[in-house]
């Protein structure tokens, strides 16, 4: 994208949102955005760990019985009770799946593959969803809409024991040249994703769920990769899907890790992202995560050895007013932490500490 235009697109945004005494705090300068965690599973073990490290916010996963695409009311309640006695407040919900899973893998494609009449039927589980998270106080979904999952070509040292998630698209060699999706041009792909759009996002704009998209990961080049091209993996992209539909309930699980991704200078270009679609008020979630990198070639680091400066990142969130969730995600890993659960609870601090910070410049 070029920078000077995407820059001139959001100046009036921008000049609006900052004459907004404390944007992103109450009157009181406390600081809307919460530390939260999308990791499962919802159990009461789990629960305590995260209470543990101060997430009191979190994306839930309720146990759904018989193989259902959709929580029902009752299931998603004593999900929230079992939240509430561990002092953790279920904010999002993410269905069985439309996970971040490769097409060859998941058992319910028929959504992103067109494949009729399943879609309409799995298309209606969501829809259910959405009602009983409206019947059962929980305001957000959050969502993909992948064919190729999450790719990438191995793990690279990090610092101590740690490795770290790699992607370098000139080592890719992907196991097949085409999914069982076949060839899905540009075109094919946003077709699909505006049919489930067209059925989805009425029912949410009534029940007033907010439904949080997450971004392809990572972008791949124009023509594709394993025959599929990537409609959710450049910026334009992303702009053109919130554009779909009119509606404050449509919107994105804004992966900061993996819109870095999708730049070539990363450290330099995240902010004015994150400002678009700040003031289009289209963040319902952000993965705040960091790489080390750029598009085509990158490692997930820790959030305090990135590229990106999460302190100024934070401010931008701020200033445009973001009051959601701000999840750690694809964490480094080490033999002696297999579970992640170290890894986690520094994130956790880390972004905890960062926020505490920042009401403090309010106050």
């Amino acid at each position: 994208m070029n920078r000077r235009n995407f820059l001139a697109s959001t100046g009036a945004a921008v000049a609006f949102e900052s004459r907004n005494a404390r944007a992103g705090a109450d009157q009181a300068g406390r600081v809307l955005m919460k530390l939260g965690c999308q990791s499962a599973p919802t159990n009461e073990t789990h629960l305590k760990y995260l209470a543990r490290y101060g997430v009191r916010n979190i994306c839930g996963y309720p146990e759904i019985a018989d193989g259902r695409l959709y929580a029902t009311a009752d299931e998603l309640n004593r999900m929230r009770d079992l939240a509430d006695k561990n002092g953790i407040s279920i904010d999002c919900v993410a269905p069985p799946f439309l996970e971040s899973s490769h097409v060859d893998h998941t058992p319910h494609p028929a959504i992103v593959l067109a494949e009729s009449p399943e879609r309409d039927r799995d298309i209606e589980a969501i829809q259910n969803l959405i009602r009983n998270c409206a019947a059962t106080g929980i305001p957000s979904i959050k969502y993909n809409m992948s064919l190729l999952g999450v790719l990438r070509t191995g793990r690279t040292p990090g610092r101590g024991d740690a490795t770290y998630s790699t992607w370098r698209l000139a080592e890719a060699h992907p196991d097949s040249p085409l999914t069982r999706a076949g060839r899905v041009d540009a075109d094919r792909f946003w077709e699909r994703i505006t049919y489930f759009l067209e059925r989805v996002i009425p029912v949410a704009n009534e029940y007033r769920i907010r439904m949080a998209c997450h971004p392809h990961d990572p972008g791949v080049p124009p023509e594709g990769y394993q025959g599929v091209v990537r409609v959710l993996g450049t910026v334009d992209g992303l702009k053109r899907f919130v554009s779909i539909q009119e509606s404050s309930f449509h919107g994105l699980n804004f992966c900061q890790g993996t819109v870095s991704e999708m730049l070539d200078d990363p450290g330099r270009e995240i902010f004015d992202v994150i400002r678009y679609f700040g003031t289009h008020k289209k963040i319902f979630n952000v993965h705040f995560r960091n790489i080390r990198g750029h598009r085509n070639d990158f490692q997930e680091v820790y959030p305090d050895e990135g590229d990106v400066n999460f302190v100024k990142a934070l401010r931008v969130y701020r200033e445009v007013g973001y009051p959601y969730l701000l999840m750690p995600d694809h964490v480094p890993q080490a033999a002696s932490d297999p579970g992640g659960l170290q890894s986690f609870a520094f994130c956790y601090g880390y972004i905890r500490g960062l926020l505490q910070a920042l009401e403090q410049e309010n106050s």
